[in-house]
């Protein structure tokens, strides 16, 4: 999640966070939409993969900022969940783009923006940035961390403190958008990095679970818990910023809280994205499964 600048997932002055979504539902493409958290009714018909895979194709290419999709596996439908920046007008589009299998579309609204957050939790800064460092790993005997891929984007050199005087390393990977994962490498040996997350130890990685509980750890808002709610789901964070296979689970976050890790026990998950909302009202959370970047880098957690 990105920081408490105005600085985006990565990338010299950015955007601050992942979260944009904008006010107002319409049902069938006019007027005001329900309350947050409302949905739009399930439809009488059901539709098959090819056309849910058009509508979120569509959706894609509506390319609404600060909504985020997924197909739901019990209604056969494509929820579309949209916040506090998408107009009446952006929902038409979705509409509009989804042609013949609008029909398939469900609009449900979240609290507040959806977007990018940038700041093992602890804080770590980049020239114009601060994100949150996810999880320590390692590739043969070289040391890495794990972080958000806006938070690594355009590849900087990374620091333990805001003054950007006491180094950690260079950014040697980068994948964003599309994913939402980088990777930092260890040069200073006088920088303590273990394997784990505060006083958690991380021993494994996994895909999460729908009903998992859940725990993450961010520079700005501490260690919060909650359960993953959805699975590929796909974000737009604007300014052709698309992220896809994320997964969403009921754990806030802030600015700052971006490449922080989800973890559940002793098991490392996810690394956040962005999301809606914020830690005083509540919100919800999209992650980047970290199994994927594990495997892009070789490396594992340790």
């Amino acid at each position: 999640m990105r920081n408490e600048r105005t600085v985006p997932r990565g990338g010299a002055a950015r955007r601050p966070r992942l979260i944009a979504v904008a006010s107002g539902l319409v049902a069938a493409g006019a007027g005001a939409g329900p309350a947050a958290g409302a949905q739009d009714p399930a439809p009488a018909r059901t539709f098959s993969a090819a056309q849910l895979t058009a509508a979120g194709d569509a959706v894609r290419a509506a390319d609404v900022a600060g909504t985020a999709w997924r197909v739901d596996p019990a209604t056969r439908t494509l929820v579309v969940t949209v916040g506090s920046t998408v107009s009446p007008a952006g929902i038409a589009r979705i509409r509009r783009a989804a042609g013949s299998n609008a029909g398939a579309v469900r609009i449900e609204r979240t609290a507040g923006r959806i977007r990018k957050l940038i700041s093992g939790g602890d804080a770590v800064y980049a020239p114009g940035r601060r994100c949150s460092l996810g999880f320590n790993v390692r590739g043969g005997s070289t040391t890495y961390f794990l972080t958000a891929g806006h938070c690594t984007d355009g590849k900087p050199p990374w620091y333990t403190n805001s003054a950007n005087t006491t180094d950690i390393g260079p950014t040697t990977g980068s994948s964003y958008p599309g994913n939402d994962y980088g990777i930092v490498k260890y040069t200073n040996a006088s920088v303590a990095h273990d394997g784990t997350v505060g006083d958690q130890d991380i021993t494994r990685a996994a895909n999460p679970v729908v009903g998992q509980s859940v725990t993450r750890r961010g520079s700005t808002t501490g260690v919060r818990s909650g359960k993953v709610t959805a699975l590929n789901v796909s974000v737009n964070y604007g300014s052709g910023e698309i992220v896809s296979g994320l997964f969403r689970a009921t754990v806030c976050a802030e600015p700052g809280d971006s490449g922080g890790p989800l973890y559940s026990g002793t098991t490392a998950l996810g690394l956040a994205s962005g999301g809606s909302g914020d830690c005083t009202g509540g919100g919800s959370t999209y992650f980047q499964p970290v199994t994927e970047a594990l495997g892009a880098y070789g490396v594992s957690v340790y």
